[in-house]
């Protein structure tokens, strides 16, 4: 039991496992935050566009009894498009400065010859000099 809960400890632990938590709370408060701007800003609009002030009211009864709600439907439908679109905006917005800052760094890279570079560029030259000062045969 002991080796279980040390397995376990070292698992909780680890940094993706962290990261993990922490971008699960994240993600459920932006999640929150975009709800309350599709229910409290984006559907009364809509909802005056189409002529229905509230979609989540939007339900027929069947057979008197169960009612089919598809009006909480459509506005879950709308909350996810919502969100899939926000976080495609960031994700292509974080891979171009991931762009950008990469293109940096390869000219910053090419501008500056490494140790190896001029040591090689060196014993090319010195290799050049030692064949032109010897006749040819």
């Amino acid at each position: 039991m002991k080796k279980f809960f040390e397995e376990f400890r070292e698992f909780a632990t680890r940094g993706n496992v962290i990261d993990m938590v922490v971008g699960v709370v994240i993600g459920s408060a932006f999640s929150s935050i975009v709800n309350s701007l599709v229910k409290d800003i984006l559907m009364p609009f809509l909802g005056l566009l189409t002529g229905k002030v509230n979609f989540s009211g939007l339900s027929i009864t069947l057979g008197g009894k169960a009612v089919l709600t598809y009006g909480a439907f459509l506005q879950a439908v709308f909350n996810f498009l919502l969100i899939t679109l926000v976080i495609f905006f960031l994700v292509k917005t974080v891979n171009r400065l991931n762009s950008l800052r990469g293109k940096k760094e390869e000219k910053a890279e090419e501008a500056a010859p490494t140790k190896e570079e001029l040591l090689l560029t060196e014993i090319r030259d010195l290799l050049k000099k030692g064949n032109e000062e010897q006749p040819n045969d």
